[in-house]
């Protein structure tokens, strides 16, 4: 795994994309805060960037970078879950202005990924995580299922966890100004 996360790394602090599993599904991942790299995974997945995308980070000490306003509700919230669980967030700060929607909203995951988790921390900053499917199109549930034209798209495959078959997404989560919480998919 150490080896894999250096090379992911390299290609992380290049502004490059990179492939790789994650809690849920595999994930097409970048800088989350270099607007340059976010821009070569909308080109990837054939998506408007005015669809937003998910983001990771390792802790909560590193979302409260990033969203320096996080309610007791929601850091209870995340205290109790085993679940991946993705909430969107309004006002961040630090991000590439193309990952962040319309609305100043942002979608984040504390990652329970262990490759994930130690990538993120090594690497210092949030990463991208979008589906590895062009849009529209099913998400693919195991390496297998990955489309050629992502394959061949991205910079750098991980070469982990190739095997597994994960059918589940995040639970998804909006939170309001007021800390009012909103399933929007469980």
């Amino acid at each position: 795994m150490k080896s894999e996360i250096y090379l992911s790394l390299e290609f992380l602090r290049n502004k490059q994309v990179i492939l790789y599993p994650t809690d849920t599904v595999w994930g097409i991942g970048c800088d989350a805060t270099s607007e340059e790299a976010v821009a070569k995974i909308f080109e990837i997945k054939q998506r408007s960037e005015s669809k937003s995308l998910v983001i990771l980070v390792d802790s909560l000490e590193m979302l409260k970078k990033y969203i320096p306003k996080v309610s007791d509700a929601v850091l209870a919230l995340l205290s109790k879950t085993t679940n991946p669980t993705t909430i969107i967030y309004d006002n961040p700060v630090g991000l590439a202005k193309n990952v962040v929607a319309a609305d100043n909203t942002v979608a984040i995951r504390i990652v329970q990924n262990k490759f994930c988790r130690l990538l993120i921390n090594q690497f210092g900053k949030p990463i991208v995580s979008t589906s590895a499917n062009i849009s529209g199109n099913p998400t693919p549930k195991s390496f297998a299922e990955i489309e050629p034209s992502i394959l061949d798209s991205v910079d750098y495959v991980v070469n982990l966890q190739r095997e597994e078959v994960n059918e589940k997404s995040s639970t998804i989560l909006k939170v309001d100004e007021k800390g009012t919480i909103t399933v929007l998919r469980n």
